[in-house]
């Protein structure tokens, strides 16, 4: 049997990513033996995925990758922000962002079991950061984009991610695309509306205009103006454009002969509960033990 030292278990950490106990056990394990540790905690990488996937995984990242005209736009989650800025986690995020155009998965569960590169899946490659990183990690969701038209993308650091479907000029639908990331339209006109969502908002107003003691007809175009207000300010055509509130979106496409036909928003976290962690408790009561 090898003698551990200090230096293996260093080399180890360098290769893996992983803790240093974690390494030292793996070589005394393999009786010195650096092939024979490696294995050893790939192996177990897995069951360490096991264990911290029941962890919320509310930060992360958002990536996106586009080829032609063919895109995507993902969502990759961990556990901290800590591991969001780092480089490895971001390469995977962008890898995954890539493996979605190369392998069209229709869902998550494809996603996974596609080759993120010529050896590996997706889920290997999420396991193997895991015990790398020591988090939990999720990919959440995505968006691909197959088309005849345009694609371009916007990216807000890594926490807000856009995709945009256009037809023309695209400086200019970079700049809509930055304008979606601030104003987050829900969807680019007003016939895409759901009319339900249309008719809960118009019985709302009508409620509160009947109040004011009007004649009806004063009522029904006070309830069409707050209407008509309403749909511009969630949908993207009727918004202001951020960089010029003089103008709407509409205009703007207009003025530069372009279109917008669909766009993905994505911002880190969206609906996700994070967990609140008291870290100044956790020391006190490690100072105890």
């Amino acid at each position: 049997m090898s003698e551990v030292t200090a230096k293996m278990v260093a080399e180890l950490r360098a290769t893996t990513g992983l803790g240093m106990m974690e390494c030292k056990k793996a070589l005394v394990e393999a009786e010195g033996d650096f092939a024979k540790a490696e294995e050893i905690l790939r192996i177990k990488s897995g069951a360490k995925a096991g264990k911290l996937a029941g962890r919320t995984a509310a930060e992360g990242i958002i990536a996106s990758y586009i080829e032609g005209n063919r895109g995507a736009l993902v969502e990759v989650n961990c556990e901290t922000d800590f591991v969001a800025k780092d480089e490895s986690f971001k390469e995977f995020a962008n890898d995954v962002a890539k493996a979605v155009v190369v392998n069209r998965p229709a869902n998550l569960e494809q996603l996974s079991e596609s080759q993120i590169s010529v050896d590996q899946t997706v889920e290997e490659r999420r396991k193997e950061i895991i015990a790398k990183l020591g988090e939990n990690m999720t990919i959440r969701r995505f968006e691909y984009y197959e088309t005849e038209n345009q694609l371009t993308s916007y990216m807000h650091g890594n926490r807000i991610g856009v995709i945009v479907e256009f037809q023309g000029d695209e400086p200019t639908a970079r700049d809509i695309a930055m304008h979606v990331a601030a104003s987050r339209p829900q969807c680019v006109s007003s016939d895409q509306v759901d009319e339900e969502l249309i008719e809960k908002e118009r019985h709302i107003y009508t409620e509160q205009a009947a109040e004011s003691g009007k004649p009806a007809e004063i009522i029904a175009k006070m309830v069409d103006g707050r209407l008509k207000k309403f749909l511009a300010e969630i949908t993207l055509l009727g918004q202001q454009f951020v960089k010029n509130p003089d103008q709407t979106v509409e205009q703007l496409l207009k003025e530069n002969d372009s279109k917008v036909i669909d766009f993905t928003v994505y911002h880190v976290g969206e609906g996700l509960e994070k967990k609140v962690t008291d870290y100044a408790a956790e020391v006190a009561a490690a100072a105890k033990v």
